[in-house]
């Protein structure tokens, strides 16, 4: 059948233009967003909004789906978010592609204590806090953390965020937790982003599922640490100082064989600028087990020399050991001049994967549960992103 003179103008139109870009890219580089996009900032007089949580808070509660643009800028101000319809965060950038160029920050200095030393829980500290409940984002202490209550509801069912940075800047160095953020009871996808702080920089809490493509993650102590399950796809982990180890997870039993963690995958772990390379080149654990319970893999990423020589370390508390045979702590075809297998054997902490060993773990698909644990729950991923 032969086209119309119409539909064969329309093509050799968009032909002649290269490939469309997707929707979103449209909406962060050139501000065609669909109708109902939600505009933040603060110097745009003909935005809705000149702060985020403002934004946040205009969404109606119910399961629309909505979407919130924030325009170039450093937006000193604290997330939260207890919406459970599905939401989108979209930093304007220039490079939708490229965490390095991002134009958006979300900023705030604390930490879980005051400057007078008064404590509390390490939520507080957070840039952004995605949770149904104030009590659901509580971490808590001890061996299993805050008990969260049973009839406690699941959080947001997709919550994404494209090309924006989350600093905290309580300090320039490890002063207890203070995160960049804290995710509980919620499923979210982080594209693009970038997470910095020096200790506890992510919190993924219980029921977490949260995964991260082409981020930036950035600390110094126990910075990927909690109960739930994080992916962590093709980023850059930068050290930016040692202490403790980068991942620390408090697993939890239940009645299903759980896959909580936290899994690296395909990504490098490196210091995070050539000044501090050569003070802290075999210095740095992969990891320390938060109880014994702990999981977390590192597969297909390349270590830089920061790397201590056995890989991960023990957390002896009151001279006892945390380490069981339940502990898991491990690597999987791992590159580079952080690895040294002599260091893993001496060690006698760090678990080398075989095959074998890793099938359980080698795709989000087998690690995010639903709260049944039933596996699968991996609807609320961008799969559409490009590969380059």
């Amino acid at each position: 059948m032969r086209l119309s003179w119409l539909a064969f103008c329309m093509n050799a139109i968009l032909a002649s233009a290269g490939p469309l870009k997707p929707a979103r890219h449209t909406c962060q580089t050139d501000l065609a967003c669909p109708k109902g996009t939600v505009i933040v900032s603060k110097t745009d007089s003909s935005a809705h909004f000149t702060t985020v949580q403002d934004a946040i808070l205009s969404l109606p509660n119910d399961n629309t789906t909505q979407t919130i643009l924030i325009l170039p800028g450093t937006y000193k101000e604290q997330l939260n978010v207890t919406r459970s319809g599905p939401v989108t965060l979209l930093g304007q950038t220039d490079d939708p592609t490229d965490a390095t160029k991002n134009k958006v920050t979300i900023t705030w200095a604390q930490a879980n204590h005051d400057n007078t030393g008064q404590s509390v829980d390490n939520v507080f500290s957070s840039v952004l806090t995605v949770a149904p409940t104030l009590e659901a984002s509580y971490s808590g202490s001890g061996p299993t953390g805050y008990p969260v209550p049973a009839d406690t509801p699941f959080g947001n069912v997709d919550f994404r965020v494209y090309n924006i940075d989350f600093r905290n800047t309580w300090s320039e160095y490890s002063d207890g937790p203070a995160h960049a953020i804290s995710f509980s009871r919620a499923n979210g996808g982080f594209y693009y982003c970038g997470f910095y702080s020096y200790q506890d920089t992510v919190y993924v809490g219980k029921l977490g599922n949260a995964y991260f493509h082409k981020n930036i993650i950035a600390g110094q102590t126990d910075f990927l640490y909690g109960f739930g399950t994080a992916w962590v796809q093709s980023s850059e982990i930068l050290l930016r100082g040692c202490g403790g180890g980068i991942t620390a997870w408090k697993g939890t039993n239940t009645t299903f064989t759980n896959n909580y963690g936290v899994y690296i995958a395909d990504s490098s772990v490196r210091a995070a600028n050539e000044s501090i390379a050569p003070s802290i080149k075999g210095q740095c654990a992969l990891g320390r087990p938060w109880n014994s319970l702990h999981r977390s893999i590192f597969a297909r990423t390349s270590e830089d020399a920061s790397i201590a020589p056995t890989g991960y370390i023990d957390w002896v508390v009151d001279g006892q050991s945390r380490l069981t045979k339940d502990t898991i702590m491990a690597e999987y075809q791992i590159t580079g001049p952080g690895f040294n297998a002599t260091g893993r054997r001496a060690g006698n902490v760090t678990i080398v994967m075989t095959d074998r060993e890793y099938a359980r773990y080698n795709s989000p698909a087998k690690v995010f549960q639903h709260p049944n644990g039933r596996p699968g729950n991996i609807n609320w991923i961008d799969w559409t992103l490009d590969t380059n």
